[in-house]
């Protein structure tokens, strides 16, 4: 894709922002104008989007030396999918337990009888966090 063809894709993807919410805020705001503007947003968006995948997917075949630095691009995005994929499993799995964690002491501490069926929940939350362990594990050992 050449520069001409970026900016005019840029170009469209902007104006498919502006021109539907422009169309809503220049005249009476109600909500069938608002869904309108909306439908017309999507539509032009992921049109716009489609044609750019079509044009990116489209190009020249690749030559060897394209080949040889998409194999050292694709290990190093191995290794920035393991480390996401892990990472961002940790964080959520954090947040789960978190709240997980505090209704369970508090659900504990009105009735001791709670604390298997809590534990239960705490435990799925930490597993999330394994999961994205087991997921880079699996990455890691393809590349």
């Amino acid at each position: 894709m050449n520069l001409t063809v970026k900016l005019l894709l840029i170009t469209a993807l902007v104006l498919s922002i502006i021109i539907p919410f422009g169309y809503f805020l220049i005249g009476e705001k109600t909500k069938k104008r608002y869904k309108r503007a909306i439908g017309v947003n999507a539509f032009f968006y992921f049109g716009a989007f489609a044609i750019a995948g079509i044009m990116m997917f489209g190009g020249a075949p690749a030559q060897a030396a394209d080949v040889a630095e998409t194999a050292s691009n694709a290990v190093g995005f191995g290794y920035l999918a393991a480390a996401l994929s892990t990472g961002l499993s940790c964080v959520g799995g954090g947040i789960a337990v978190a709240s997980a964690a505090s209704a369970a002491l508090g659900a504990i501490s009105e009735d001791s009888s709670a604390l298997g069926k809590s534990l239960i929940f705490v435990g799925l939350a930490e597993g999330v966090c394994l999961y994205g362990l087991i997921i880079s594990f699996m990455i890691l050992g393809k590349l």
